[in-house]
């Protein structure tokens, strides 16, 4: 039985040395269980390391990855949802290699996607596990990397004295971004990097003093997953309880009880998560739910809508779920991931914004009611790092209120993107470099600061400009799901393709709901009630509204919606058989 008071936490520089910390002083302690649901309505398999035996794993998987490469080699892991992920990461950091955290070739979508990383990692070796070897070995092809089955090497592979630790300013893996058609780009995560933003989140969410669980579906190679359910974990010592991401978008209630098990749960998912939940989440499901044990619901979507938190509490507070419990929040894996966060047990801040002024870059109060009002969270404040508020063509310094692209600083920012540098995104400076001193991260997101909260807008790339007004995507997204119960929450891509004279057209493509059939909707209807309540609210006539079935709309590796390859795909003419863009224009 675990003591739920938590150890006390050493001051380590590297992951590896807090494993062999904890395994050394707490050795019986479960320190990482993954549930697997091998059937449609399972209530989970649980499978448990404790911090010993995670650490003989480690030392075993670390020995072996050093008679197939060096050190600053790179190691793919290509590894399913489990714990041979984790040791796989460990055992790369260990060993004084480079870990690439990416997934299957078998995940639906992305195979592309994994071929230009591999082909820009330029990995020495893959990890994998017996579960996806052959369909590694299918992709790689013959002349791929060197393959290690995390599964199949012995324990007595590993040596008996303490391994090397590592250096804390070298690069302990490459995370790479989502999000764009672009190449991809992987950023140098140092050793001290992680370890940094792992203490930086535990502080955020009050893990660093009191005894939490981490509770996790997110998938592994993303930012978040990796941080919140491998990371902060090593650094505390807590348990951390993972899931299959596939297991949740199967039973959502599965993650609910994963958090009503385990007190003082800490865990994170995206917007659609947390709605998903509430449509999908049986009132016979949720007999005998209790969830007033949940510490912390991190939820970092850009930006934050209030009505999701909002419908989330509604829907379970009669599980005792606090209404404090929702944690707002902003990071990117250019800062490792955590960036800044709402405090556990604080009210929701809120913020109706003028929409007009907004777009001017003005942040102005409007009355919350008023149609042309913009509802945002607040994200709370950083811990262990500055956040700053910059014009992204003057580099100037603005005030509270001002909108522009939100720079961080802070030991948790990368390196730079592997092979590439730092470009003009690290090491940026302001215009008056005594008002703001030393290299800053440029996001690339929209924000600004009020009452001391930062309030994330949008995405700098993602800004549609019609006859030189700025335009939200996600607000017209917000609304067009809004317009009709038909259109799929969550599900569609608001941007601006060319037109004539110079200009700019809005097209919104947007999945239909799975309880609805193409073939069986109104279709002109749902486009009239789109148009009329995007022209009603944001004064956008809209050039095309594309109806499409679920799955149609492409999500990043992290599940957010992909409107720059949504884009991409619609000018292709891959929703309507030709390149609609030549005829939005004549769209009633």
């Amino acid at each position: 039985m675990d003591s739920r008071r938590p150890p006390l936490a050493p001051v380590c520089p590297t992951l590896p040395e807090f494993v062999r910390h904890w395994a050394e002083t707490t050795p019986d302690r479960r320190a990482f269980t993954f549930v697997e649901h091998p059937a449609p309505h399972s209530r989970g398999v649980h499978r448990t390391l404790t911090w010993r035996r995670l650490d003989v794993r480690v030392r075993a998987l670390a020995a072996r990855l050093a008679g197939e490469a060096r050190p600053g080699d790179r190691v793919a892991l290509l590894c399913p949802q489990g714990t041979e992920y984790v040791t796989a990461f460990l055992a790369a950091l260990t060993a004084g290699m480079v870990a690439v955290p990416l997934y299957p070739p078998g995940l639906p979508g992305h195979a592309d996607r994994l071929a230009g990383v591999l082909a820009d990692a330029r990995p020495s070796v893959v990890m994998t596990t017996g579960r996806a070897l052959d369909e590694v070995r299918d992709f790689l092809g013959a002349d791929g990397p060197r393959i290690v089955v995390a599964d199949e090497v012995p324990d007595d592979a590993g040596p008996d004295g303490r391994p090397v630790a590592p250096d804390p300013g070298a690069t302990a893996y490459l995370q790479y971004t989502s999000g764009s058609t672009r190449a991809p780009a992987g950023v140098e995560i140092s050793h001290g990097n992680v370890v940094a933003n792992a203490r930086q989140a535990l502080t955020a969410y009050g893990a660093d003093a009191r005894p939490v669980t981490c509770v996790g579906w997110l998938p592994l190679y993303h930012d978040m997953g990796l941080v919140l359910s491998v990371a902060a974990p090593v650094v505390r010592g807590l348990l951390s309880v993972l899931m299959d991401p596939a297991a949740f978008l199967h039973e959502p209630v599965r993650w609910l009880r994963l958090l009503a098990t385990h007190p003082n749960a800490v865990s994170a998912a995206p917007n659609f998560a947390y709605d998903y939940c509430v449509t999908t989440v049986t009132a016979e499901q949720k007999e005998g739910l209790r969830l007033d044990g949940v510490t912390a619901l991190i939820n970092g979507s850009e930006p934050v809508r209030p009505g999701t938190a909002d419908r989330f509490h509604a829907a379970f507070a009669d599980q005792g779920l606090a209404p404090g419990t929702h944690c707002p929040s902003y990071g990117l894996a250019e800062a490792t991931v955590f960036v800044c966060a709402a405090r556990p047990g604080e009210p929701l801040r809120r913020f109706a914004l003028d929409r007009d002024a907004l777009a001017a870059g003005k942040a102005l109060p409007a009355r919350p009611e008023d149609p042309r009002a913009v509802l945002l969270a607040g994200c709370g404040t950083p811990a262990g790092q500055r956040v700053r508020i910059a014009d992204p063509v003057t580099r100037a310094l603005l005030s509270e209120g001002e909108v522009g692209e939100i720079w961080v600083q802070g030991p948790n920012v990368g390196r730079g993107y592997w092979d590439r540098g730092q470009g003009d995104v690290f090491g940026a400076g302001f215009a008056d470099a005594a008002a703001a001193p030393g290299g800053w991260l440029r996001t690339g997101d929209l924000g600004t600061v009020l009452e001391g909260q930062l309030v994330v807008t949008g995405r700098l790339k993602d800004l549609i400009i019609v006859d030189g007004r700025n335009h939200y995507p996600q607000d017209v997204e917000a609304t067009a799901q809004d317009a009709h119960e038909a259109v799929r929450r969550d599900r569609l891509a608001a941007f601006a393709v060319p037109g004539g004279a110079g200009g700019e057209r809005v097209v919104v493509v947007a999945e239909h709901a799975r309880t609805a059939r193409l073939a069986e909707l109104d279709v002109p209807a749902v486009v009239r009630a789109v148009r009329r309540a995007v022209s009603a609210r944001h004064g956008l006539r809209l050039a095309d509204v594309v109806l499409v079935p679920p799955g149609t709309v492409p999500r990043t590796s992290s599940g957010k919606v992909s409107r720059a390859l949504t884009r991409a795909r619609y000018l292709e003419g891959t929703y309507g058989g030709q390149d609609r863009s030549a005829t939005a224009g004549a769209a009633g």
